[in-house]
């Protein structure tokens, strides 16, 4: 049994990192290979996942031990798909994509969640060099699946995103980019432009010292089931609409 874990370990110890926090620490085990396919085309991405824990360890042994005795499974991991020379490219492209099960995994039109990660995802390819952030503990603005659930009965009844809910106790949106921050600060540290419509996303970057040099529109998938929904980001949550000014 120790032979295997020697051997796990040589295969494991160059590939994962911990980022220490103040809570605690944030491993990350990658890059791994990930072939992607997009519009009929498929594209290799580096692939990264990282695990918050409060045991702040360099042991790679008491980590994997520790692993067995966790239900993973039942907690959310964010990841991250990385394209190109992404440490060291003078220009990177960068999308913060909150996890939407509904539109990323069912392709449901309430939203445009689906769209913009497929078109992310294309664009930092095309771009050549970028970041796609995948934040699983951000689903319904953080409010969790099971409320962003009773969130969407109360909109069938005329509530918009916001009023739906701060009607069940939540906030707008709570969501917190603090980890996937330094994770991308362990990745990058020359700019990034971001990929987005959202003020906060640019706000949260530029609050943590994150070098941001400008930021890319990405609107797209409007249809009589979102119209509403989209307008309340712009409306209620203050979503920039239109060309950016860079």
């Amino acid at each position: 049994m120790a032979l295997v874990q020697n051997n796990i370990v040589t295969i494991l110890q160059d590939k994962i990192k911990m980022i220490e926090t103040e809570e605690g620490a944030l491993y990350l085990v990658g890059p791994i290979q990930l072939p992607v396919a997009l519009d009929g085309e498929t594209i290799v991405f580096n692939w990264y996942c990282w695990l918050r824990c409060k045991e702040v360890t360099d042991s790679l042994e008491r980590m994997i031990d520790k692993l067995s005795s966790i239900n993973l499974a039942e907690m959310q991991q964010s990841s991250v798909l990385v394209y190109g020379d992404f440490a060291d490219s003078p220009e990177a492209w960068i999308r913060m994509h909150s996890i939407c099960h509904t539109g990323d995994i069912f392709g449901s039109k309430r939203c445009d969640c689906g769209y913009q990660l497929h078109q992310s995802m294309k664009m930092i390819a095309s771009h050549g060099s970028g970041a796609l952030f995948y934040l699983a503990n951000h689903e319904g603005r953080g409010i969790g699946l099971f409320s962003k659930a009773m969130a969407y009965l109360l909109q069938e009844e005329g509530y918009d995103t916001v009023e739906a809910n701060l009607n069940l106790g939540f906030q707008d949106d709570a969501r917190n980019y603090g980890d996937a921050i330094r994770v991308l600060q362990s990745l990058r540290t020359n700019p990034v432009k971001l990929i987005t419509n959202n003020p906060k996303k640019l706000d949260a970057l530029q609050q943590a010292g994150m070098n941001v040099s400008g930021r890319i529109a990405l609107w797209g998938d409007v249809s009589q089931y979102n119209e509403r929904y989209l307008q309340t980001k712009i409306n209620r949550s203050g979503h920039l609409a239109g060309c950016p000014n860079e």
